[in-house]
């Protein structure tokens, strides 16, 4: 029984104990975190658990911003986070900001990562417009936003101001960008984010919190509280104060109520007393007042040992990435080289192979060639042997033709020796007979004109001393018959027209012979006499014909 109670009170004890806890969101300018926070916690626990989660150590910059009923607050240290006047609903959502700004941002921003809230802080401010910043300025500072971000130039924005300010297309601003981007190519990111920042912190507007406030007189002016002071401006400029009270002359600021007190060092000036509409204002105006000029006193003095520790320590990392880089430099020049080096490597070895490839191509052109060529050639020879063989057959037809024309002109030449001499006896014998016929017309007048039964039968009347005419002339009367002689001329014209036939034949067949073998004629190896043949060919002289024309007299064919 002793041993229940005790464990249920035990139970009780763990469950009193057992903290509340409550949800946080934190959104930084590039992250959103979420933790559970108890409910004791002060915004100083809060705080300090983002700082050490992002590891940052700079902390005197930032703060933890909300927003309620439309102002800007922000956590205070000292106080529980659920007393601020922060929604109910979870997850609470508080954004992790820069709250105060540096005046050197190059000498006073140590670590890395609070060099880059920074620059992603200030660039949105000027890209949403709340920093005014001039065509030439963003033009150079979109430049390190690319180098920063490592990024293409598609992804680069400008103030809408200073895009409807010019008639220029985004590719005259990417090219105006391009430009400044080849000056700083190579630089590391957080060196691009700190002179995008030492470039911002130039602008008027740059690290300036406005507020709308009163004068005495009831005159609606502007309060500007930075690093430097406070400011007084008018409503339509915020870029320049009409009245500054820098914090080293600033001897005493005073808030009563509504009413804020700007007392100088010196007492010659007036002392400047204003207010505003809103009491949560006018305590933002004291916080911020109160930090920076903390701020301001503190760059004044020497540096803590956590800000020497930290300095020291930056430096050692810059050194060390600063050697990192150069080897980085080094080794992707020696890459960019080997690659250079390779690629020249490829080039050449694709400009080879090409040059393999195309002597290939033209060996195995020049193989085709040969083969074709050898089997043209081939050709040629067996051409040439065809013709050959038909310039021979065609030689042995000439020589047929003219051993056949010869023994046709042979035996042409015999018949007309015969006939010449029939008609030469007939000549004679009709002289002869003319002859006797004169010397014996005495005698006998009718003896060699009367006919055969005109003769005497008794044939011992004839004279002793006169030739036997009737035995010659019956000798030869078989070669002076009209039907011989008329058969005779036939039979030499037959065989006329069988030699011209054959002829013509014969020269169609070399017509065409000589039409063949024309291309393969050297004419430089022509003789006089293959000129003289073609002169006459090309004149249709044929033998014959000159032949004729020779028998025809020669007034016809020789002048």
């Amino acid at each position: 029984m002793a041993g229940a109670i005790a464990s249920r009170m035990s139970f009780s004890s763990l469950k009193r104990k057992q903290p509340k806890t409550f949800t946080v969101r934190i959104a930084t300018m590039d992250a959103e975190m979420e933790f559970s926070c108890e409910v004791k916690w002060k915004g100083k626990d809060l705080f300090d658990l983002v700082c050490r989660t992002l590891g940052l150590r700079e902390t005197w910059f930032f703060g933890l911003q909300y927003t309620i009923k439309d102002t800007v607050a922000w956590l205070k240290m000292d106080k529980k986070v659920l007393d601020h006047d922060v929604p109910t609903e979870e997850p609470k959502t508080f954004h992790f900001l820069a709250k105060f700004y540096p005046e050197n941002a190059e000498e006073e921003l140590v670590q890395e990562i609070t060099q880059h809230l920074f620059f992603l802080q200030v660039k949105k401010q000027i890209l949403d417009e709340k920093i005014f910043c001039p065509p030439e300025a963003s033009v150079l500072l979109a430049s390190y936003a690319v180098q920063a971000k490592q990024c293409d130039l598609v992804s680069v924005s400008h103030p809408s101001q200073v895009i409807n300010l010019y008639q220029m297309t985004p590719e005259m601003w990417e090219e105006r960008i391009t430009a400044w981007y080849a000056e700083h190519r190579g630089r590391a990111r957080d060196e691009a984010e700190m002179e995008y920042l030492k470039i911002a912190q130039d602008l008027e507007m740059y690290g300036v919190n406005y507020f709308a406030i009163r004068n005495k007189k009831g005159t609606e002016l502007l309060l500007g509280v930075d690093a430097l002071g406070l400011h007084i401006y008018d409503p339509d400029n915020r870029l320049t104060p009409k009245i500054s009270f820098p914090w080293n002359e600033i001897r005493n600021i005073s808030y009563s109520d509504k009413e804020f007190t700007i007392k100088p060092l010196d007492k010659k000036i007036d002392v400047f007393k204003f207010n505003s509409s809103k009491l949560r204002v006018n305590k933002l105006i004291l916080q911020l007042c109160i930090g920076n000029h903390d701020l301001f006193m503190r760059r004044r003095k020497a540096d803590s040992l956590e800000v020497q520790q930290m300095k020291a320590q930056a430096r050692e990392e810059k050194a060390r990435k600063q050697m990192e880089r150069q080897r980085l430099a080094r080794e992707k020049q020696m890459r960019e080289e080997a690659e250079r080096t390779r690629d020249e490597l490829e080039r050449r070895l694709m400009q080879l192979k090409e040059e393999a490839t195309m002597a290939n191509e033209a060996l195995m052109r020049s193989e085709e060639t040969a083969d074709l060529l050898a089997e043209k050639a081939q050709i040629t020879e067996e051409e040439a042997k065809l013709l050959a063989q038909k310039a021979a057959e065609a030689e042995q037809e000439m020589q047929r033709i003219k051993a056949t024309a010869i023994r046709t002109e042979e035996e042409k030449r015999l018949m007309e020796q015969k006939v010449l001499e029939a008609e030469m006896l007939a000549l004679k014998m009709a002289e002869e007979s003319e002859r006797r016929s004169e010397g014996t017309a005495l005698q006998l007048p009718l003896l060699c004109f009367s006919s055969p039964s005109s003769y005497p039968s008794d044939t011992t009347a004839l004279p002793t001393d006169l030739p036997s005419f009737n035995l010659i002339s019956e000798s030869l009367s078989f070669d002076f018959k009209d039907t011989d002689m008329k058969r005779l001329s036939m039979e030499i014209e037959k065989e006329k027209v069988e030699y011209m036939e054959k002829s013509k034949h014969l020269q169609e067949q070399l017509n065409e012979l000589k039409t063949e073998i024309e291309a393969l004629k050297l004419k430089e190896r022509e003789t006089a006499l293959d000129i003289l043949h073609n002169e006459n060919s090309s004149r249709g002289n044929s033998k014959h014909n000159t032949i004729k024309k020779v028998s025809e007299g020669p007034s016809l064919y020789f002048p």
